[in-house]
């Protein structure tokens, strides 16, 4: 079996480390910070139930799964992988200095994904010596539910790396689909400026939170509105995300509406803070609109 480890033991990390190893691999789930490793366990713990629930998986599959995965803040044991995928915070120099110092603990032949979102893989690699072994690995969230991986190609990564990493998505059962690096890839190119024209049109008064969200579900048939969407994924990643496209393609279509980012410097980030378009003081779910949205 090949031994995969991830680095970022939160929400994307923690779906990716459980994906592998419900798939057999051996996967190490690497965090800096222990308390984060003990609530990676615990998530993990709840979503295998939950799937165990709902007779997606086995109880066998539960037991494997446990089996497959290790839980560390010692960097060294990153060191035998043959596949490092990064989840870390959505920052260019945090992501540099990591892949620069997995350079000097991993093999030659160990590939280096990132989960990035938005961030050039061609700059990430910039600094290495081995460019070739550097690919973008974007899962979708919730990471064991979504189909897609968007692989992105840097101007370095070797066809062979984009091959394994081709082969390793459709052997956890994903959907690999290939996109060159250009900000924002394909998935947030097209999503990220569909989320601000929703936001654009709230602000504008042209209609409330449910109804824009609730057109979007019925006419278009979206499984969620993009207001909620907003939310799940961060008000602040949606934010930086823009910043990353407007900078890097030289367009005003892609800055952010200012609305979003006065939500994002008073901390109404969406799900993750309990409150943006909608409230989750009680719950996960988008059931009762923000006040300040409220007439």
């Amino acid at each position: 079996m090949s031994k995969i480890s991830v680095i970022g033991a939160g929400t994307m990390g923690n779906g990716i480390a459980q994906t592998f190893a419900l798939h057999n691999f051996r996967v190490l789930l690497y965090d800096i910070n222990q308390e984060n490793l003990k609530n990676a366990r615990s998530t993990i713990h709840k979503n295998l139930n939950r799937m165990l629930a709902k007779e997606s998986i086995t109880e066998l599959e539960i037991q494997n799964t446990t089996k497959n995965l290790i839980y560390s803040n010692k960097f060294e044991e990153i060191s035998s992988s043959d596949l490092v995928v990064e989840a870390i915070s959505e920052n260019y120099e945090t992501k540099a200095i990591l892949f620069k110092k997995l350079e000097n603990y991993c093999s030659d032949d160990c590939i280096f994904a990132s989960n990035t979102s938005s961030i050039s893989i061609t700059k990430i690699s910039e600094n290495l010596s081995t460019k070739h072994r550097v690919i973008g690995m974007h899962f979708m969230n919730p990471v064991p539910i979504m189909k897609l991986v968007e692989v992105i190609n840097g101007r370095y990564t070797s066809a062979e790396v984009t091959k394994k990493i081709i082969d390793y998505s459709k052997s956890i059962n994903k959907t690999p689909l290939i996109a060159n690096d250009y900000p924002g890839f394909i998935s947030n190119r097209i999503l990220l400026p569909m989320i601000n024209e929703a936001i654009e049109a709230l602000d504008s008064g042209v209609s409330d939170v449910k109804s824009i969200d609730g057109i979007m579900k019925l006419g278009m048939g979206h499984p969620m509105g993009p207001l909620q969407l907003a939310d799940l994924i961060g008000l602040d990643v949606c934010k930086s995300i823009l910043e990353i496209m407007h900078t890097g393609l030289f367009n005003e279509k892609y800055k952010p509406n200012k609305l979003l980012i006065d939500l994002v410097n008073k901390g109404n980030l969406g799900v993750k803070s309990g409150e943006g378009f909608y409230n989750y003081s009680n719950s996960k779910k988008a059931e009762v609109v923000s006040k300040r949205f409220l007439k």
